[in-house]
């Protein structure tokens, strides 16, 4: 990590992508508290760098900053129409088995939408909740403790909080949670054990299909 707090993972001429830590702001929030973000961060040092997309405070991994507007709307775009796919970690509180045959990938099909009484957190909602999917199977490696779960998470939609939705509503939320674990759950780590650890889209300038990845730090 550099004198500004950032860990750049790549830099050209039209995209940047770091490595957020859990705790840190993707953008600025409400507040003068809240002014420290990545974004921040990273436009101290190229001023050209505009949000494309953001993770949860609590969430660490990779985070991709266009350098430019017409290089966010082509990245804008490239979310937009699903042509980037996203590899999370995750550890989730009990144990859970995979039901389908050699580890496939099992989806989690709940429609979410804000709840506006408890803000920020999202709720499953059948009758007014946004279409939301979520491809799971069980990670190769260990979970850190026991009756734990290390998973590989895919987002197919990017609706907020949605991975931490989907985990929660089949029983299983993450650890370290503040927000959808029990505080007995949330208690047993001292971070949501969440991490975008592999991210792989089209270069808004060359068309060329590039993937990041950055190891999970639980």
């Amino acid at each position: 990590m550099d004198d500004h707090g950032l860990n750049l993972l790549h830099a050209d001429e039209a995209m940047l992508v770091f490595d957020k830590p859990s705790g840190l702001l993707s953008v600025p929030g409400r507040g003068p508290d809240k002014q420290d973000c990545l974004s921040a961060r990273a436009q101290a040092v190229w001023p050209d760098a505009l949000v494309v997309h953001r993770l949860d405070m609590a969430t660490s991994g990779i985070v991709v900053m266009a350098r430019g507007i017409e290089a966010q709307r082509t990245l804008s775009t490239a979310f937009e129409k699903r042509r980037v796919h996203k590899r999370y970690t995750a550890v989730v509180v009990g144990t859970l088995d995979n039901p389908l045959p050699d580890n496939g990938w099992n989806t989690i099909d709940l429609p979410l939408i804000l709840d506006w009484l408890a803000r920020p957190r999202s709720i499953v909602h059948h009758e007014f909740g946004k279409p939301s999917l979520t491809h799971w199977r069980l990670a190769a490696a260990p979970a850190p403790g026991p009756d734990m779960t290390r998973l590989d998470l895919e987002p197919v939609t990017g609706r907020s909080h949605q991975l931490r939705v989907h985990l929660q509503a089949i029983g299983h939320p993450i650890v370290g949670d503040p927000l959808y674990a029990s505080p007995a759950q949330e208690a047993l780590a001292k971070r949501l054990l969440l991490h975008a650890q592999a991210l792989e889209l089209p270069h808004p300038v060359s068309g060329e299909t590039l993937r990041f990845e950055c190891p999970c730090p639980f």
